[in-house]
């Protein structure tokens, strides 16, 4: 692959599409096969009241903590926009050839993350179903739009996504309590890394072909990140709650996110010059800043905690 700085997203495409092709296979060789119905514990289940008469949802019936539920609700959230998503990336990177194939296959997937969730909290009763479809509206009313221009950055983008999408999945499923929220979850999550393995194979097929480009675009994105679900309703304290409980908080995001991809990539390690130093400068610096912030916390946390402990 020669080394260009292309400015036409048509180039891009064509330049790129051995590299999509390649890692495609790549993913169908690799991907299991697996069935939502086979991870939700049906024989909990029960008619909820309204127009089958059955029994009403009482917060009583549910087994999670409030902040597994927080936790699960938003995820969940996050996953019912795929509409939205599949019109965002599809727009970008095409309905064509391997692109195209690529598109679809992974919104097939990703479609089986929201099934499997929603089946399973309802099941359960974990969640009260009215206020969780009258989130689900409201959320999917507001829609999805892309906050980044080009093909580079949106791959950039969710390079880094699904990898903060499966590092909140796990852990999510880690701290709810319930093996089988657990095993749901994990099985979610290993999609979601699969995922990240191929736009980060593609982010860093970038790099060799337009250095200068995207080590600008991974440094926007970085240094702007945002949870695809940051529309929800209440977010921001909802994101508090699942940072405070270790969910996903800014020491996840820096150490197991934004500097694993940008290792693998070698963003740091770069041959870059001009504007394309610049960016890798202020990635450095912004990274740097976000270590101290992510440490802070941490000990603000932990502070919190033991006094907590202490009182009770």
């Amino acid at each position: 692959m020669t080394t260009v700085e292309p400015t036409d997203l048509l180039v891009l495409l064509r330049e790129l599409e051995p590299v999509v092709e390649t890692n495609l296979n790549r993913h169908l060789a690799t991907a299991k096969e697996w069935f939502p119905h086979e991870y939700v514990p049906w024989s909990e289940g029960r008619t909820f009241d309204g127009v089958l008469g059955g029994e009403p949802w009482e917060p009583g019936q549910s087994k999670l903590s409030e902040v597994a539920r927080i936790s699960l609700v938003v995820n969940l959230l996050t996953e019912d926009n795929l509409p939205s998503y599949h019109h965002e990336i599809a727009t970008v990177m095409g309905r064509d050839g391997a692109w195209g194939t690529w598109v679809h296959r992974w919104t097939a997937e990703e479609g089986r993350h929201g099934i499997a969730i929603r089946d399973y909290l309802l099941a359960t009763r974990a969640v009260d179903p009215v206020e969780l479809e009258r989130a689900r509206m409201t959320h999917m009313e507001g829609g999805f739009a892309n906050a980044y221009e080009g093909l580079i950055e949106s791959v950039a983008y969710v390079s880094f996504q699904e990898l903060a999408t499966r590092v909140s999945h796990r852990n999510t499923g880690a701290m709810s309590g319930d093996p089988v929220c657990e095993q749901l979850l994990a099985r979610v999550a290993a999609d979601e890394n699969l995922h990240m393995i191929f736009y980060r194979n593609l982010l860093n097929a970038m790099f060799d072909l337009a250095p200068n480009q995207t080590m600008q675009a991974v440094t926007r994105v970085a240094t702007s990140f945002q949870m695809p679900g940051h529309t929800i309703e209440n977010f921001g304290r909802k994101s508090v709650q699942i940072a405070k409980a270790g969910i996903y908080d800014l020491r996840l995001h820096h150490d197991d996110v934004l500097t694993p991809v940008l290792r693998q990539v070698k963003a740091l390690d770069r041959p870059v010059t001009g504007e394309g130093d610049k960016a890798r400068e202020e990635l450095v610096a912004f990274m740097t800043d976000l270590d101290a912030q992510a440490t802070r916390f941490v000990e603000r946390r932990e502070a919190q905690r033991a006094r907590a402990k202490r009182a009770g």
